[in-house]
């Protein structure tokens, strides 16, 4: 007997959920309802984006739920666990597309530098200056800055009031030719200090780097690297930009760089380069790299590459090396330039040269405030009992020496003197005390202090011992302004990792006035006893826990 025909079962839900595992295993995850403007450069991609955000939109959302646990299921089948997507690391998902909008975002064409320095976004260059003036800025900003000096303004006021034609103490030129020495002196010596950073600076743009041109590496300064060029970097060399890693000596794209210039740490700091960029060659390497503007934080960077069309690869702090640090234990490491010159990290992080003052300085400010207010109190006094006194003797004034009204001098015409008043009067007392007291914050110290500060840096650098015959180097005095805090300390440190730690400083020797004074058992070095309480004044010990 012929059976009937029946409509065929429905599909299991293990069979379903297989099916649509095939299907789901499409997209590594979910695209933008958008096509991302880093992908514009290929349209074909953007329609197969939207064309499988429709597909997959149409699918009912509790398939996802069973086609993981069907996958789960059966792992025993060759090729299920393969085609699950990987769990993407935090900087990957913090560097994700949707998280940067194109407005805050810079847009990299790898070894492309034409294209991404074209306008409107014209990058920096890669130089950098941290020299404190110019040409033009020099004498208002250096001004500026020695008027710190609390006495200095106090100079300057002298120098006014003796400008005064009533009062003619001095000579008005002769008044301020000591502010004039001492500013000048130390308007030399600030910009010897300033020329020798501009050298440095100099030398530092002139250093030479590999840099991939027209399909070859060859030696490019500094001051010229763009970005978008990919820049080779090897063995204990310093890295002349803000690059993202892209490929390595290393087969799994593994790099280490010391960042003791950034932040201090010795340790060496692992960057990886992306598999997707290591497969490329160099030489064909193409993409964009979509990253974050420029900004001061060295712990972060938000990105990601796409390369000739393909899924776009989310770009972390573990990507990209920064100027500064030095590649170490890697033969050779290629970076694509994101940053360059005043846009490095490095840079942006820098305040510029400072303006150091010593401790004595401070101290000789507080000084010269408190002489001033007494300078003020005294004038203030004489001024006062002057007052008085014209007060009591304003009838007499016309006949009284120094304070006559009138002018006797020609018996047939009688003329009167510039008499301005009591008041008047008064005020030009204040000002003639406050000349005749100056002597009470003396300039010629201050000059002298400028004149000692330079020699004691011409004698430091000269000095023999003190020369390094490894690298053949002398003493350099960057900063002549601190030369009296050499070797002092104000701040003692302690790490706090929970160890119970010693820091001891013994005395060993001393040499005074050429004897050797150095603690033995005998107390008998080279002729020189040595005393126990001799000893025990110059043993120094510090303990610190």
């Amino acid at each position: 007997m012929r059976p009937e025909w029946q409509s065929p079962p429905p599909p299991t839900a293990r069979e379903a959920t297989a099916d649509e595992v095939e299907t789901i295993d499409v997209p590594a995850r979910l695209p933008d309802p958008v096509p991302s403007p880093i992908l514009r450069h290929s349209p074909s991609v953007g329609s197969t984006m939207s064309r499988s955000l429709r597909s997959v939109g149409d699918m009912p959302s509790v398939t996802f739920a069973s086609s993981f646990e069907s996958i789960r299921r059966a792992g025993s089948r060759p090729g299920a666990i393969e085609r699950m997507p990987t769990r993407r690391s935090a900087s990957e998902r913090a560097g994700s597309q949707r998280d940067l909008r194109d407005e805050d975002a810079r847009f990299v064409y790898i070894n492309d530098a034409a294209r991404t320095n074209a306008l409107p976004a014209k990058f920096p260059d890669n130089a950098v200056r941290t020299t404190k003036y110019s040409i033009l800025t020099f004498i208002p900003r250096n001004l500026y800055e020695q008027f710190h000096r609390v006495a200095y303004v106090y100079f300057l006021v002298l120098a006014a009031l003796n400008q005064v034609p009533q009062l003619g103490v001095f000579s008005p030129v002769a008044s301020v030719l000591p502010l004039a020495f001492v500013l000048g002196v130390t308007a030399v010596k600030d910009a010897y200090e300033d020329w020798r950073r501009h050298r440095s600076d100099k030398n530092e743009n002139n250093r030479t780097a590999s840099v991939l041109v027209d399909g070859v590496f060859q030696p490019k300064r500094w001051k010229e690297i763009q970005v978008g060029e990919l820049v080779r970097v090897v063995a204990n060399e310093t890295l002349p930009c803000d690059m993202v890693l892209v490929s390595t000596s290393d087969p799994t794209g593994v790099a280490y760089v010391q960042t003791i210039n950034l932040d201090g740490e010795s340790n060496l700091k692992t960057r990886y380069a992306k598999q997707e960029t290591m497969s490329t060659p160099t030489e064909a390497l193409t993409g964009v790299i979509k990253c974050e503007k420029p900004n001061r934080n060295i712990y972060g960077f938000l990105a990601t590459v796409d390369l000739d069309g393909r899924r776009a690869v989310s770009l972390g702090t573990s990507n990209i090396m920064l100027r500064g640090c030095e590649l170490k234990n890697t033969a050779w490491a290629i970076g694509v330039a994101v940053y360059t010159g005043r846009d490095t990290k490095v840079m942006l992080n820098s305040s510029g040269a400072p303006s150091k003052r010593s401790r004595l300085e401070t101290h000789m400010n507080r000084e010269t405030i408190v002489l001033a207010v007494v300078l003020v109190l005294l004038c203030s006094i004489v001024s006062l009992l002057a007052g008085i006194w014209l007060g009591d003797h304003i009838d007499e004034l016309g006949i009284i020496p120094f304070f006559r009204k009138k002018d006797f001098s020609d018996p047939n015409e009688v003329e009167n003197y510039k008499w301005y008043g009591t008041g008047a009067q008064v005020v030009f007392t204040f000002m003639m005390a406050v000349i005749q007291f100056q002597v009470m914050i003396p300039i010629a110290l201050f000059i002298s202090m400028e004149l000692v500060r330079v020699g004691q840096a011409y004698f430091m650098v000269q000095d023999k011992h003190m020369f390094d015959d490894k690298r053949q180097a002398k003493f350099q005095c960057r900063a002549l302004n601190i030369n009296e805090d050499l070797g002092q300390i104000k701040y003692v440190f302690s790490d706090k990792t929970g160890t119970l730690t010693e820091n001891r400083m013994e005395f060993r020797c001393a040499s005074v006035h050429g004897g050797d004074f150095s603690e033995t058992d005998g107390g008998e070095v080279d002729g020189h006893a040595v005393t126990g309480k001799q000893v025990s004044v110059i043993q120094l010990e510090i303990n610190a826990s």
